[in-house]
């Protein structure tokens, strides 16, 4: 009432009150100020045309172009994260065998009885092949080496010491894989990776405790994989 300073801060009629900086930033609109009758401009996205389908198309060509890189991932990925399963032959055979110990028994899912080629001494060449009526994806081997898994048994014949894992797919090409076996009784995993695959054959190399009065003997041959 002295000084004669108005007590209402409240800007002057007619012009607008500048907003503070912190505000501005995300307001360009506050910026400028609109004349009188205007109206905001609206921002509108052009409506696609043409622009959509031709995209939808380039997609599916290249899907149809990649699928069998798809499908490449897409197997891998089943192989990467399931379980693999048991791989049952339809038909099993050696290249010899001795009386009471044919290929089959190397098949049967028990590791108390064995194959034995007919010849005694270390093995060399003899093998054991298995067949599939469709193709499968192999993914790991298990073999039980000597005439039993029981360790006062295991030692009383032979034992593979060095196998030849040879692969054989439906359009004949041949893929091999050494297999390099311990000296102990009970099962033995290997990683083997094979891919269409209809026949495996798996001859010895060499063999532990081999004499002229011992055959090589594998208890138990298991495949696992997917179909």
């Amino acid at each position: 009432m002295r000084c004669g300073i108005l007590l209402d801060s409240a800007p002057e009629p007619g012009r607008p009150r500048r907003l503070p900086w912190w505000r501005r930033i995300f307001r360009r609109d506050a910026q400028r100020p609109l004349a009188a009758g205007s109206r905001p401009a609206h921002r509108t996205w052009p409506r696609p045309r043409l622009t959509l389908p031709v995209l939808v198309l380039a997609l599916a060509a290249a899907a149809w172009f990649a699928r069998s890189q798809l499908s490449e991932v897409f197997t891998f990925t089943q192989d990467q994260t399931g379980d693999p399963k048991a791989l049952h032959p339809t038909a099993v055979r050696g290249s010899s065998q001795a009386p009471g110990h044919r290929a089959g028994a190397a098949f049967d899912g028990y590791n108390n009885r064995y194959w034995a080629p007919a010849t005694a001494g270390p093995g060399t060449g003899q093998y054991l092949e298995a067949d599939f009526d469709r193709p499968v994806r192999l993914r790991k081997l298990l073999i039980t080496s000597g005439r039993s898994a029981k360790a006062d048994e295991f030692l009383t014949q032979a034992r593979p010491s060095e196998l030849t894992l040879t692969l054989v797919t439906s359009e004949g090409e041949r893929t091999t894989k050494g297999v390099n076996l311990q000296d102990q009784p009970g099962q033995q995993s290997f990683d083997v990776r094979g891919s269409d695959v209809v026949r495996i054959r798996l001859p010895v190399d060499a063999a532990y405790g081999a004499r002229s009065d011992r055959r090589t003997a594998i208890a138990e041959v298991e495949f696992f994989g997917r179909q």
